[in-house]
């Protein structure tokens, strides 16, 4: 992609409450259970996930949603270095989809009998190998809509109560980022720059990623992260 860098400045209307960094304390063993509890209600959705959307919105045909398939990604949460984590990936450059970007482990189902929960799972040990027996799965986040690779991708929350013994799947696998949670609240966490889209119409979009170790978490992964951030949000509502 031809990637220009714009001026940095705050994501519009990115506000963390402070209380938030309370909800994550390393140590309080309470946060799956609360988290398993606040992902059984309804959930922030579309409008959290927005916050890391670029700009202007992309707006597909309708008949485009029918053709998505159905894929899952595993946001898990482990502690570690005395702080909530998030592992991330670096996807090979030799992949046919999203060469390079940063994501959370996750790919299409397997087969129609194939849960999005099984097909998380299963897509993070075969690429970081987190084992399937360790994830206590607490709930799931807002579908959203992939069109460049056409999938509908179904984030799924799960906790392991100690770091996972991670083996990256290399060559699809570049590298694999530990993601503190604290740093996506960081002021200078959010920076913007314009792209070229990939999509029609042809043009320039303004886009919204988080700023770790050196790499640009954008797309559908910042928007999932900004939803998951939403549900720690409603947490310091409900203490």
């Amino acid at each position: 992609l031809d990637v220009r860098r714009s001026d940095l400045r705050p994501a519009d209307g990115w506000h963390v409450r402070l209380a938030v960094a309370e909800v994550i304390t390393p140590g309080d063993r309470t946060l799956p259970e609360k988290l398993r509890r606040r992902l059984a209600a309804p959930l922030p959705g579309r409008d959290a996930q927005l916050r890391m959307a670029p700009r202007p919105l992309y707006r597909p045909d309708e008949a485009l949603e029918s053709t998505l398939r159905p894929a899952a990604a595993l946001l898990l949460i482990y502690e570690h270095d005395h702080a909530w984590h998030v592992p991330l990936t670096v996807r090979g450059s030799a992949l046919r989809h999203h060469t390079g970007q940063v994501s959370l482990p996750g790919g299409r189902l397997d087969h129609p009998d194939e849960s999005v929960q099984q097909a998380a799972l299963r897509e993070a040990h075969e690429e970081i190998g987190v084992r399937a027996s360790d994830v206590d799965v607490l709930g799931l986040l807002t579908p959203i809509s992939v069109y460049v690779s056409g999938h509908l991708l179904q984030p799924v929350v799960g906790v392991t109560w100690e770091r996972p013994a991670f083996v990256v799947a290399e060559p699809e696998v570049e590298r694999l980022i530990e993601l503190p949670l604290s740093r996506l609240l960081a002021p200078d966490a959010v920076v913007w720059e314009e792209r070229m889209r990939s999509l029609p119409p042809a043009g320039m979009m303004n886009v919204p990623y988080f700023a770790v170790e050196g790499a640009r978490v954008w797309g559908a992964t910042a928007m999932v992260l900004a939803e998951f951030i939403a549900v720690l949000e409603d947490l310091t509502s409900t203490q």
